[in-house]
């Protein structure tokens, strides 16, 4: 999956509407790991002045909005939740690419202040990407509840670019935020952030490979970005670089001696993955403390009883069990009464149809034919979907699909599949075409494909025998 150029990514999100940008108007890239609270800010800053579609030539949705500053005019681009740059997903290749090259003149990272370590992860490789950041602690009101202190001084220290604490629900922090992107909008000279140090052997390659890289431009990707993507094959050359032979020829040759001394093409990308993680370990540690030491106790013991390999499995078929009791029950009520009404609606419509002296042919077309087939559909798969999707987020928000997910994972693996597939195979008995469009969760192109063509085969509710009175 390869990077795309500066020029070229800018023309097409311009040109396919995706970034619409007016003169004067500075863009705000707001970036973050799902569930964060990053859709939450975005609405805070832009209120109403939204619109949404899809970025080009990929079924991720974009949402972009405008607020006012002190003067100054201000488009906020709210990227895809991700949980690295690492483009795995068609997600995270839009994230990069357009961090790398969307031409946006801020990059405001959004993270979890109650799992900061984790969300440290997005922000460091952000930074390799950009020094135009602001960190946008969010959710600081749900930290203090749970006693967790973030040096947000230091944090700063640590990284060398502003970090806000907010809390976006209630609007605390967001001047501050909007204040820290007109600061970095304003300011030509910045500290450069900090930078993960890797195994050195990876801090050679890549010093080799950036002394033949051609001089970056304002608001270009760093050097250090384009090595990385070159040493892990993300980026095969550089379009438009009359030297990208030399280019060539310094990566193959550091992939060389790194193969020398150990490191294949897979461990290195294990090596710098670890380095990612170490240095938000470290920065996590010398920022973060715990009133209560066993603050996420009760999780982890939930955690132990739900992945269990001897409870996990049989709590897992019966709760799905309960959901399916659940929604087939509660649906019959619903489904009838629909039903009786729709068929208590058909005889005044032939009446009206006999009565406007409609020729037989167009009566039949058009009462027992066309609405007696869709009244029919909305009574039987209306009440099932109304009920199974609402019991479906419920789990989701409770935090139990991703456990799920883990249980399963190593029995999909034998059939060389994914263990989220087991979630789109759910979302299948509400509805195929929800399930197959929950199949994006999914990384790999070829799991992505098992999962949609096997999600055909799930009896959604629609394709549930059901007795009807009505016959044809």
């Amino acid at each position: 999956m390869g990077l795309t150029s500066g020029s070229t990514g800018r023309r097409a999100m311009d040109g396919d509407g995706v970034l619409k940008r007016e003169t004067g108007e500075r863009v705000v890239a707001l970036a973050g790991n799902p569930n964060v609270g990053k859709s939450t800010l975005f609405n805070e800053l832009t209120g109403m002045n939204q619109h949404t579609g899809n970025w080009p030539g990929k079924t991720v949705s974009s949402a972009q909005g405008t607020y006012e500053y002190r003067g100054e005019r201000y488009r906020v681009i709210d990227l895809p939740g991700t949980y690295s740059l690492f483009a795995h997903s068609a997600e995270e290749e839009v994230a990069r690419d357009f961090l790398s090259f969307g031409g946006a003149d801020v990059a405001v990272v959004v993270c979890d202040a109650t799992c900061l370590e984790r969300n440290l992860n997005l922000v460091l490789q952000t930074l390799e990407i950009t020094d135009r950041v602001v960190v946008c602690l969010n959710l600081m009101d749900e930290a203090e509840k749970k006693k967790i202190q973030i040096d947000q001084a230091a944090l700063a220290a640590e990284l060398s670019v502003p970090v806000i604490g907010c809390s976006a629900r209630s609007r605390k922090g967001i001047e501050r935020v909007q204040r820290s992107v007109r600061e970095i909008c304003e300011s030509r000279v910045r500290k450069p952030p900090l930078r993960v140090q890797y195994d050195p052997r990876i801090e050679r390659a890549l010093s080799e490979i950036e002394q033949v890289l051609p001089e970056r431009e304002g608001g270009a990707p760093s050097s250090r970005f384009f090595a990385l993507k070159l040493l892990e094959g993300e980026l095969s050359e550089l379009p438009g670089q009359e030297n990208g032979s030399a280019v060539g020829r310094a990566v193959q040759t550091a992939r060389e001696t790194l193969r020398e001394e150990g490191l294949s093409e897979e461990a290195t990308h294990d090596e710098i993955v670890r380095g990612i993680v170490r240095e938000a370990e470290r920065i996590g540690a010398r920022t973060v403390q715990f009133d209560r030491e066993n603050y996420c106790r009760r999780d982890r013991q939930i955690d132990r009883i739900l992945t269990s390999r001897i409870t996990g499995i049989p709590l897992m078929l019966l709760l799905l069990a309960l959901v399916f009791y659940l929604t087939i029950w509660g649906a019959n009520a619903p489904s009838a009464l629909l039903s009786e009404l729709f068929g208590a609606l058909e005889e005044p419509l032939l009446s009206l149809c006999e009565w406007m002296r409609m020729p037989q042919f167009l009566t039949e077309l058009l009462v027992l034919g066309i609405y007696r087939v869709l009244t029919s559909v909305v009574a039987v798969m209306l009440p099932p979907m109304a009920i199974f999707f609402p019991l479906f987020t419920l789990l989701e928000d409770v935090g139990y699909l991703p456990r799920v997910a883990f249980n399963l994972d190593r029995y999909f693996k034998k059939c060389n599949a994914c263990g989220k597939q087991a979630l789109t195979t759910c979302m299948g008995f509400g509805c195929n075409a929800a399930g197959i469009v929950g199949c994006r969760i999914i990384d790999s192109p070829r799991e992505r494909l098992i999962a949609m063509i096997t999600n055909s085969f799930v009896p959604c509710n629609g394709r549930f025998p059901r007795p009807h009175k009505w016959q044809l």
